[in-house]
């Protein structure tokens, strides 16, 4: 069997598994930027309990594996009487490890705006929350930017393990063409060349994009 007459056969099944782990990729992100957002702002809170219970997560879910965390939530939570359907407990485990990682980029983000631009705006008689939106969170977004890009790519990598639970994602049904098959070159490099362009052409443009955006806004192009 040529690859062209392989592709003829399976191909449709890649397409249905690759729209799946979009699907998971998009909604894990979600997730995963809400999240972040708020631990990394509950991590800088002055109240000790809020920013002890973003700790514990962050630790929690950075520390961990991301395959014990995706067993934990659909076969674990169950029998605390909280079930997930699978495609769902796939999003929510990647977006809730992603998001521990990105929690600290949020805060590093908002750390690394200068101290005269906190001051310039507490000068101007900004309430804190104004000051945050209008003056310290669009240059904290610039910074986060070029790791989140990276953050996203390993998002995406990351929901190949969904097809553990059986989601019919790209892996899961390279996986099931290559158990009826055997031709574990064409499965896997078909799989592989998948999660590239995906990595390359979605997600890298559209975050240099969102960057070249950001500094047209904020007078730095």
């Amino acid at each position: 069997m040529s690859y062209f007459e392989y592709l003829a056969e399976f191909g449709p099944r890649f397409v249905d598994g690759t729209i799946i782990t979009a699907l998971q990729t998009v909604l894990a992100a979600v997730l995963a930027i809400f999240i972040a957002f708020v631990a990394g702002l509950m991590r800088m809170s002055p109240n000790p309990l809020i920013r002890g219970i973003a700790t514990v997560y962050i630790e929690i879910f950075r520390g961990t594996s991301l395959l014990v965390q995706l067993y934990w939530i659909f076969f674990v939570l169950p029998l605390f009487g909280i079930t997930l359907e699978k495609f769902t407990a796939g999003f929510v485990a990647v977006g809730m490890n992603l998001g521990a990682y990105g929690a600290e980029l949020v805060r590093g983000g908002i750390l690394s705006v200068p101290r005269g631009q906190w001051e310039a705006a507490l000068a101007l008689n900004m309430s804190p929350t104004k000051r945050m939106i209008r003056i310290i969170f669009p240059q904290a977004l610039l910074n986060m930017l070029p790791p989140w890009g990276n953050l996203l790519i390993e998002l995406l990598k990351g929901t190949a393990l969904v097809s553990l639970i059986s989601v019919s994602d790209l892996m899961f049904e390279a996986k099931q063409i290559n158990s009826t098959t055997f031709l574990s070159i064409q499965a896997f490099g078909t799989a592989l060349v998948i999660y590239y362009v995906m990595a390359r052409f979605a997600i890298t443009p559209f975050m240099r994009w969102l960057e070249r955006f950001m500094s047209r806004k904020l007078g730095r192009a």
